[in-house]
């Protein structure tokens, strides 16, 4: 293939640019996602966003066998990746269940797309996998897993550059692993208990807040900047629910044996204070044989997700192991 975008489609913003067979990714734009404006609204704002860095790539219009040769999406949601639809998704953004990406943006680009281009859709945080996987923190091994802590709590296992799916789509949900941590705590999927209720970025706010901490503080990157000015309920704050994280992926390590587990998201960059504890505990509840696992910061930003989507669908939208 020659000319082929990645999307990151994210309930705040989108990202896309052109992203070479070396993962070289050129052309970054982001657009604000139209999250609460219905399914028509973002997929036309994700067909706007493609046009420009198609325009700014050079890439002719469709026909005589031009036009744009594949274009890998990334998005929010549980994703039934051979048809390219939303079969779950949070209130994050209105009515994205069962919204088909792969379809509604063919549609919507015919005159960019070339001919039989493929349009493959599969889970942000699975192409964000596989983009580390490919050119990043877990460059060269053979099965990598990658826990992305933000907004929410998701993960991604890459097998031999192949993201899992499992057999319902559903694979990498860690959020909602079941978590003593979170006793009487609401996860956002309504049900209590969950990991993501204790660990994801705005866990580590409310954690605060609970803990007696200062009512103005806007959010957790405020509860990590007073952290690191020595506030000790903002410290208290971080170390606990960096812990709390730490535990859940020991769980999932000690099930699957991954060569190395990469961790990434908005809750991570809250630095040493958070990722000291998650660390400590990831590798206390470990069993000898795995306790000196390989544990790496994600290395490509951002950039992960678009480079991880033109990455797989360069591959032929292949998955390890078996699936529907």
């Amino acid at each position: 293939m020659n000319t082929v975008i990645g999307v990151d489609l994210g309930g705040t913003k989108t990202a896309a640019a052109l992203v070479g067979a070396d993962g070289a990714v050129r052309g970054l734009h982001e657009v604000a996602t139209p999250a609460k404006a219905g399914p028509g609204a973002v997929l036309e704002a994700v067909a706007g966003l493609v046009r420009r860095v198609a325009a700014d790539a050079g890439a002719a219009p469709a026909g005589d066998g031009a036009g744009l040769v594949g274009l890998g999406v990334a998005s929010a949601g549980v994703v039934e990746a051979h048809s390219g639809r939303i079969i779950s998704a949070t209130d994050a953004m209105s009515d994205w269940a069962g919204t088909d990406v792969a379809g509604g943006l063919r549609a919507r680009l015919a005159d960019v797309l070339a001919p039989e281009a493929p349009v493959g859709v599969l889970n942000d945080v699975d192409a964000h996998a596989v983009g580390e996987a490919w050119i990043g923190a877990g460059a060269g091994a053979d099965v990598v897993l990658m826990v992305a802590a933000g907004t929410g709590i998701g993960a991604g296992l890459v097998a031999r550059g192949l993201p899992w799916r499992g057999a319902h789509h559903s694979a990498g949900e860690l959020g909602h692993l079941p978590s003593a941590d979170a006793v009487g705590l609401r996860c956002t999927c309504g049900r209590d208990g969950h990991l993501e209720a204790i660990a994801a970025g705005p866990a580590i706010h409310r954690r605060y807040l609970a803990l007696g901490g200062d009512p103005a503080s806007a959010d957790n990157r405020d509860v990590a900047r007073r952290a690191a000015g020595g506030e000790e309920t903002a410290v208290r704050a971080l170390s606990e629910t960096g812990r709390a994280l730490g535990r859940g992926i020991a769980g999932i390590v000690t099930m699957l044996d991954p060569d190395v587990v990469v961790v990434g998201g908005g809750a991570a960059g809250a630095g040493d204070l958070w990722w000291g504890p998650m660390e400590a505990e990831l590798r206390r509840e470990l069993i000898p044989p795995l306790a000196g696992i390989e544990l790496h910061p994600a290395r490509l930003g951002p950039a992960a997700a678009i480079a991880g989507a033109a990455r797989w669908l360069r591959l032929g939208r292949p998955w390890a192991g078996a699936g529907r």
